[in-house]
């Protein structure tokens, strides 16, 4: 039987009459295919499709039937809805005329008041310039005898009258109402005492109320401020002070900020007064007390000045949330008030610690290794004797003192110095003004530019120069520039960085930032010069050294054996005790130096090296045996460069190298191919045949004859003359 449950949402048509085809035997799959009969299938469709007919006809005649109701209601509901709107306007008809008719009386009422107070005023005017006159008659006579003077309950009510005659008086001629006009001054001091005191004494008991009614009456007397004044004192009395000033400071212009806005009628000029009495009493008082405290110690002077301001600094700003009259810089005024006579001395007193400490500093370290600093000879004779002993290799002057490798710089004692200045600099930032601070921050890196820089590094640099071995030395050099300039650059990073943390931030937007960036290029510039001279002059004596190994170690017939049947060596004592030097030294080398500065060195070394080799080479003559071994040494001295210094430019020139030596072993028939090698062809013909040369069988091969047409064939073939070829440098 089909009902409406089986349409619900959601509905599948599909669905439906899959489900009606499965559940009748012989309609579907039940049963199997075999039993599938279409005639049972067809009439369940029929059937259930008369069902849905009849479902649809019921359905029909229930939506027509809610249809009707529907339109009922709404027919109801809009005479309803007609019937509260006619009923809503009536009544705004009502509120209407009612609104105009008490309108109407408004007007009258206030019409009447008019007139009853412009009758009123006067009458009352009257009454009261009538007692005012019975008053003053009074102090005319000296006979005063009104209660409202004498009853201490009236206070108030008497301060209100001796106000008016006060006002009074001072418009009374003289002579004829002194004496009168002296009574009421009299009475009014009296009056306003009384009322001052009656308001410390509602202060002390906490009547707030009280308190208010006497300051509102006191706000017309010429002595408002006492009772102001006497405010501020009691306020002080009674609070707690600890050993915290600042704290209590903030603790109690919280708690009397909102006493003054419940009392007053104009806090924040009450407020402001107080503060300006707090900074200048008690806080004052606090600031000079602390700082006279350490004026023998100027350290502890300098941290207590900035704590001091910073904390001071700190207040202020915590008190700028309370309204304290008009001036937005009033804080700011009083704090330069309170600490001007301090700043102004401020940087002077900075940079005279600054100098002594930095000295205290140098001089603990030059004390703890046991050294004297010395003056350093420098310009004329001195000069002279330098640029001789580079020249000529012989020492005129002091003897070379190394001071056992001690470089005389200390990254320790640097970061000493950096600290100071970094510290000194905070302190200038907080305590310079706006327009003294950039002036200030220079003035105190030039103090660390002549004691860090010229004192300490420039000095170690000196001394360092002043240890390099001479040009061509006779005996191992001790070589610990490296070391200098290794130390030096380290503590160069170190002082770039502070420059551009600490001082640049300071002096970024001022025509002292160019001052400053000048400066200190012109002294890294002056010790960068130092260093490159004394590495120039280390290398100079590294390879001088070498060459009198060279010299010294190397003999003619170590290349020109006589005796074919003694057994050959890998390499000759001279090479080794070469690379065993250049391999100390690059280690060295390697520890001090980085970056370009080390590519550098190391390039300049190996080229010189090269050419010391090239050049010693060339002042023998070979035979067979001897030039292999002379092969060796060179494979020696290119291994050594390739695993010590990794430079390709410099493997490149010792494999031009090796290939030259290999004509020295080369059978004569093969010289001409090993020539046009690809390692030797671009090399100058004369170079190539310097080597040829020095083969002891050069003259009775004939070799000269023969690359004199080896030469000349080359040129015809070329077409364009003699060829132009690289030299080997």
């Amino acid at each position: 039987m089909a009902t409406p449950d089986l349409f619900e949402e959601p509905f599948d048509p599909e669905d439906y009459v899959e489900r009606l085809a499965w559940r009748q035997h012989g309609g579907g799959s039940k049963g199997g295919a075999e039993n599938f009969d279409p005639q049972v299938l067809q009439n369940v469709f029929t059937h259930t499709i008369e069902e849905l007919k009849v479902l649809n006809e019921k359905t029909q005649r229930r939506v027509e039937k809610l249809e009707q109701l529907s339109q009922k209601e709404e027919k109801e509901h809009k005479a309803r809805v007609a019937e509260l709107q006619k009923l809503n306007q009536m009544a705004l008809n009502q509120f209407q005329e009612l609104d105009e008719r008490i309108n109407h009386i408004a007007t009258k009422v206030v019409h009447l008041g008019d007139q009853l107070e412009g009758v009123n005023i006067p009458r009352a005017r009257a009454v009261e310039a009538e007692k005012l006159m019975k008053y003053f008659s009074e102090f005319l006579s000296g006979d005063i005898k009104s209660d409202v003077f004498t009853d201490p309950f009236r206070l108030q009510e008497a301060a209100d009258i001796i106000q008016k005659l006060h006002l009074i008086a001072q418009e009374l001629p003289p002579d004829k109402f002194d004496a009168a006009k002296d009574r009421i001054a009299a009475k009014y001091v009296e009056i306003e005492s009384a009322l001052v005191d009656q308001f410390k004494t509602a202060h002390q008991a906490g009547q707030k109320e009280e308190m208010k009614e006497v300051a509102a009456v006191l706000l017309n007397f010429k002595g408002y401020s006492h009772c102001i004044d006497a405010f501020i004192y009691q306020s002080q009395k009674h609070a707690m002070w600890h050993s915290d000033v600042f704290r209590n400071i903030s603790r109690l212009c919280e708690e009397v900020n909102q006493l003054i806005l419940e009392v007053f009628s104009q806090p924040e000029n009450v407020m402001g007064k107080f503060v300006l009495n707090v900074y200048e009493v008690k806080l004052q008082t606090h600031i000079q007390e602390s700082l006279d405290r350490h004026r023998s110690d100027t350290e502890k002077y300098l941290k207590t000045l900035f704590q001091l301001f910073q904390q001071t600094s700190q207040l202020s700003a915590d008190l700028s949330k309370y309204k304290l009259g008009s001036d937005a810089n009033f804080l700011n005024k009083l704090t330069k008030h309170i600490f001007g006579k301090y700043l102004e001395s401020y940087i002077g007193v900075e940079t005279t610690f600054l100098k002594s400490r930095m000295d205290i500093i140098l001089n603990r370290y030059y004390t703890s290794i046991n050294h004297q600093k010395r003056q350093i000879p420098s310009g004329g004779i001195h000069d002279l004797q330098a640029r001789f002993r580079n020249k000529t290799n012989l020492n005129i002057g002091p003897a070379i003192e190394t001071y056992g490798g001690e470089t005389f710089l200390s990254q320790e004692v640097a970061i000493n110095l950096l600290q100071e200045s970094k510290e000194a600099l905070k302190r200038c930032e907080l305590l310079s003004s706006s327009k003294d601070l950039p002036a200030n921050a220079v003035r105190i890196f030039d103090i660390l530019f002549e004691k860090l820089c010229m004192e300490h590094i420039d000095y170690a640099v000196d001394i360092g120069l002043q240890a390099i071995p001479i040009p061509e030395p006779k005996t191992v050099p001790e070589i610990y520039f490296f070391d200098v300039v290794g130390q030096g650059n380290a503590i160069f990073h170190l002082l770039e960085k502070q420059f551009s943390d600490a001082l640049v931030p300071l002096i970024i937007s001022t025509p002292r930032y160019q001052e400053a960036v000048t400066r200190k290029r012109e002294i890294m510039e002056l010790i960068d010069s130092k260093l490159d001279g004394g590495l120039d002059r280390t290398i100079t004596a590294m390879v001088g050294w070498i060459k009198h190994i060279l010299t010294t170690e190397q003999r003619k017939t170590d290349f020109r054996p006589e005796d074919d049947s003694a057994p050959m060596e890998l390499y000759t004592q001279a090479c080794h005790k070469v690379t065993d030097f250049i391999r100390q030294e690059i280690v060295k080398m390697r520890d001090s130096l980085d970056g370009k500065n080390l590519e550098a060195t190391l390039t300049e070394f190996g080229v010189r090296f090269h050419r010391l080799v090239y050049e010693h080479l060339q002042q023998f003559t070979y035979n067979p045996r001897g030039g292999m071994l002379a092969i060796c040494d060179v494979n020696e001295y290119r291994k050594c460069v390739k695993d010590e210094l990794k430079l390709p430019l410099v493997d490149s020139l010792f494999e031009t190298l090796h290939a030259l030596c290999n004509l020295l072993v080369v059978v004569p028939d093969n010289l001409k191919q090993v020539c046009t090698g690809e390692q030797l062809a671009s090399l100058d013909r004369s170079v190539v045949m310097s080597f040829v040369q020095l083969r002891a069988d050069h003259k009775t091969g004939r070799l000269g004859k023969l690359f004199a047409d080896f030469a000349q064939k080359t040129r015809e073939r070329a077409g364009t003359g003699p060829t132009e070829h690289v030299a080997l440098q």
